[in-house]
């Protein structure tokens, strides 16, 4: 008689005993981290394609058109250049004064709106009353658009006979000064730090609030002054924030064009990079030298913010020792 052979039954694993955690090996711990990175780039995959897709291909179309020979005034006239368009932009005399009015302004506006950043932040930092409506007056400058600012700048401020400066030094018995036309660098300078001071302000606050008061208290038991506490305990607190805040404000200060076509459409040693690329497209017509300045900017930019990133990923690095 045949006999019917039983089927085998899958069983359930066997639970851990009470009272016993169940055994986590290293295998298992790695499974799980892969699938937490897997999931979290999935998650981040969205946009990081948006934002290739915005930054890149324009990037991409500016370095074909870098190799372009295209002026406006004959746009049916397209032909490839090679790296003319690099060569002419090296040796047309005009890219190194360009370079060195970007350093002076940006380097000039960054040091001033750092320290009085700085200065502000201080303040900010200790309680008193109004203090909320004092921070929310001084981000304003910050979200004022750059040409509104240039043009109150150039015409409410600096102006040589009705600007409010001229006004106050004619209190203190000084001749008005014609700021636009005699010092252009300095008003594009005063620009600048006004609108990106708030910037600075806001980053070196963060990180005199992230200071532990175990520590100042600590100094001031010890018998450190005000100034001494500051010096030597608040500020290289302060330098990675710092450091952060020059790295950003650069980034964004070469980038600027409004004040500078506003107040001195490039005189007096003011035509920066970013102004010389607006000149060549757009009143000198040359598409593809244009293109070639805005590759050699993003190069130049690219740059120092890898110089500038070392610099403080090798801080973190030793402050984490």
């Amino acid at each position: 008689m045949a006999t019917v052979e039983e089927t085998p039954t899958l069983q359930a694993p066997k639970a851990p005993a009470p009272g016993k955690k169940a055994k986590v090996t290293m295998a298992d711990l790695r499974g799980q981290d892969l699938a937490q990175r897997k999931f979290g780039r999935k998650l981040i995959m969205p946009a990081l394609i948006v934002a290739i897709l915005i930054t890149q291909i324009p990037f991409v179309a500016t370095i074909y058109y870098s190799f372009q020979d295209w002026n406006l005034a004959r746009p049916n006239e397209r032909s490839f250049a090679g790296f003319s368009n690099y060569v002419a932009v090296i040796t047309n005399g005009a890219f190194l004064p360009s370079v060195w009015a970007t350093i002076r302004i940006v380097g000039g506006s960054m040091i001033l709106s750092l320290l009085i950043g700085l200065g502000l932040a201080v303040l900010l930092d200790r309680e008193f009353k109004g203090r909320a409506l004092a921070r929310t007056l001084l981000i304003t400058p910050f979200l004022v658009m750059p040409a509104a600012a240039a043009l109150i700048w150039k015409y409410s401020l600096l102006e040589v006979n009705t600007g409010m400066v001229n006004w106050g030094l004619g209190l203190v018995g000084i001749d008005p000064i014609s700021w636009n036309t005699d010092h252009p660098a300095l008003t594009i300078v005063f620009t600048l730090t006004w609108q990106y001071t708030p910037f600075m302000m806001l980053i070196l606050l963060a990180g005199l609030q992230s200071q532990a008061g175990e520590v100042l208290e600590a100094a001031d038991v010890d018998g450190a002054n005000a100034l001494q506490t500051f010096r030597f305990m608040t500020l290289p607190h302060l330098r990675s924030y710092a450091e952060l805040a020059i790295l950003l404000g650069t980034v964004f200060m070469i980038q600027v064009f409004d004040p500078i076509n506003i107040m001195t459409k490039g005189a007096g040693n003011t035509k920066t990079i970013a102004y010389l690329l607006y000149e060549r497209a757009f009143i000198g017509q040359q598409v593809g030298e244009a293109a070639a300045y805005g590759v050699i900017t993003v190069i130049l930019t690219i740059v120092f913010a890898t110089l500038a990133l070392r610099t403080m990923f090798k801080i973190f690095t030793e402050e984490a020792r």
